[in-house]
């Protein structure tokens, strides 16, 4: 039997500080595998080194993040700045 599913249009998408919330997620993946590196023996003798390794990837991927989220804000900006002003008014009021 067919779950019943309400059909609704999809909202559009929020925009915000994308490329400074991304930013700030990356800084924050670098301040806390820095963090670990002072207790690599602690975590290497409880088995936890993913700990450490997985703050650096989150660093690294989040350099790439980055690379894609500014590139992302500048083509919103570029395609911004060359679209065409729309028409306002009715058209009436134009002087020849």
């Amino acid at each position: 039997m067919a779950k019943w599913t309400p059909k609704h249009e999809a909202p559009e998408p929020l925009e915000g500080p994308v490329v400074a919330t991304i930013t700030g997620g990356t800084v924050v993946w670098f301040v806390l595998f820095l963090v670990q590196i002072p207790f690599y023996g602690w975590f290497d003798e409880r088995g936890l080194m993913w700990w450490v390794w997985t703050c650096l990837a989150g660093g690294g991927l989040g350099l790439i993040g980055i690379y894609y989220v500014r590139k992302r804000d500048a083509a919103i900006k570029r395609a911004a700045r060359e679209a065409p002003e729309p028409l306002t008014g009715s058209g009436h009021d134009r002087t020849p």
